[in-house]
């Protein structure tokens, strides 16, 4: 098998997943093999000081976690949102690209850097559902792939559990939460979601995935109805996290 990567790579030869740079001389066992030096060092982890539920930054010289105002006020009905990245630069063009450039391979890249961001934040267990939060499916028809079921899969298979992409479903087409407001991008999802099968979901942990995280009220409404249906509590787990 090496031979023949080895005759593949030199007939086509390997290049930047995010600025097709050739990808030659990046063979660090640190690197990614999908990514640059430069396109890598440019994807920015997220970082203390935030709020440990919503994953919200911020502007302090203390590195302490806290609760933000909004969480305080409200807490959300998923437990935490974990997020690796900051939905900036190259991860944010790698994310572009992934879901909007018609490039579900790019699921090979960022689905495994998701995958072992996950290993650090949750326990294995019996009781851990993995589920991407789902597309309606006049959506799914215009983009032809779900990218957080394609991450999904790649966190499912990773952490050894279930992975239900069949239990939440949307239900209601929304406008795209892009360039709305926080309250509108609220009001646009309400409702948007069911769960088919509830007994699924009963007293089980959710490990919800998506690709980003921006005012947190898509992953709030899918907690919101899998909460409500018996699930013993719902953890977010998105590959960026914008607002920052």
């Amino acid at each position: 098998m090496n031979i023949l990567r080895n005759f593949i790579d030199t007939v086509y030869p390997p290049r930047c997943h995010v600025c097709s740079d050739f990808l030659w001389n990046d063979d660090s066992e640190n690197q990614p093999k999908f990514f640059c030096r430069a396109c890598f060092a440019d994807f920015r982890q997220i970082s203390s000081p935030l709020c440990p539920i919503c994953c919200t930054p911020f502007v302090a010289d203390t590195q302490e976690n806290h609760t933000c105002e909004d969480c305080l006020r409200k807490k959300p009905f998923f437990e935490a949102i974990y997020a690796r990245y900051i939905y900036r630069g190259a991860i944010m063009e790698a994310i572009h690209q992934f879901k909007y450039g018609e490039k579900n391979f790019l699921s090979d890249s960022l689905g495994p850097l998701l995958s072992q961001f996950a290993e650090g934040l949750v326990e294995k267990s019996d009781n851990l559902l993995t589920m991407p939060v789902p597309l309606h499916p006049k959506r799914l028809r215009e983009r032809g792939f779900n990218q957080s079921l394609l991450l999904a899969r790649h966190v499912a298979e990773h952490l050894d559990t279930e992975l239900d992409f069949l239990s939440l479903r949307r239900v209601r087409h929304t406008l795209p939460q892009t360039g709305l407001g926080k309250e509108d991008r609220r009001k646009n999802v309400r409702a948007a979601f069911r769960v088919e099968n509830p007994d699924a979901v009963k007293g089980m942990t959710i490990l919800l995935v998506d690709d980003v995280a921006t005012t947190g009220n898509t992953l709030n409404e899918c907690a919101r109805v899998l909460t409500r249906s018996g699930c013993k509590n719902v953890l977010c787990l998105v590959l960026a996290r914008a607002g920052f």
